[in-house]
């Protein structure tokens, strides 16, 4: 609908790794825009570097997962300069919207760029700040042509989703927002200790995430700045789960979740920092 064969569409590193394998069923080629150098924010000039005449369109997750970053609106005003130019479509990420910290603010593209709405395809669902994860409930706005092709397509997948989760998923949206508050000043508390714990080990190096759950630790100065090894050496030695960050296209990075105990986080970071003192 989108994309052709051979089309490239832009994703930012750190990415979500599911987004170059949904390119990649549409036909398309990804085009990994490098924020690894520029605090995971992208720059007008990283994006200038990427784009060609076969690029159709961009990824964004704001916040992001792995890295908790948020686009502010000057970012987000500078990624829709390009779009506005090269008449590029935009899908915007945002399932992460409600776990944001202050003083970061979420916003959204088309508050910055409403005139960009007929290329804009908001994503969004019930899974994280509704911790509905397994009930598979998720919704886009896009232009009405478009919505009309994505009901098709769907009738041919999964015909829709069930009933029961459609319910439960619009019980959430209209009554559960205390609910969310509670979980999300719980995630920030956990943000707050974890940060202050990676912060006294050695080698390592963080971004305050401003969004989600995740920290995305900066492993490159480590005696393993190979982020692949050093998970499965964190593992082996300590029995500490950790995601390398090569699988969101950010080698030397690795990513933690907080969406734990408070135990849990205490008990993991103290091992890892064990580990990080013993090489």
């Amino acid at each position: 609908m989108l994309v052709d064969p051979g089309d490239e569409v832009l994703l930012f590193s750190p990415a979500w790794v599911s987004y170059v394998e949904q390119v990649h069923l549409a036909g398309g080629k990804d085009v990994i825009v490098d924020t690894l150098k520029t605090d995971l924010i992208p720059t007008k000039e990283a994006i200038d570097a990427v784009l060609s005449d076969k690029t159709v369109g961009m990824i964004i997750n704001s916040p992001s997962n792995p890295s908790g970053a948020i686009y502010n609106e000057e970012t987000l005003k500078m990624i829709a300069d390009f779009a506005r130019e090269k008449d590029l479509w935009i899908i915007f990420d945002e399932i992460y919207e409600r776990l944001v910290y202050a003083p970061a603010k979420h916003v959204n593209i088309l508050n910055v760029a409403p005139d960009l709405r007929d290329k804009v395809i908001i994503i969004n669902g019930a899974s994280k700040a509704y911790a509905m994860t397994g009930w598979r409930i998720g919704y886009a706005l896009a232009p009405k042509p478009l919505i009309s092709k994505m009901n098709t397509l769907q009738t041919h997948l999964t015909s829709n989703a069930s009933s029961i989760a459609q319910w439960a998923a619009w019980g959430a949206v209209k009554d559960a927002d205390p609910d969310v508050e509670m979980m999300r000043k719980a995630f920030e508390e956990r943000r707050g200790v974890i940060l202050g714990l990676v912060r006294d080990m050695p080698y390592v190096k963080v971004r305050d995430p401003e969004g989600a759950f995740y920290i995305f630790i900066d492993v490159r100065e480590s005696p393993i700045p190979d982020d692949i090894k050093f998970c499965e050496k964190l593992l082996e030695e300590k029995f500490v789960a950790a995601v390398p960050g090569a699988a969101f296209f950010a080698p030397g990075f690795v990513r933690f979740s907080y969406a734990c105990s408070m135990d849990n986080i205490r008990e993991g970071m103290q091992r890892l920092k064990e580990f990080l003192s013993s090489l």
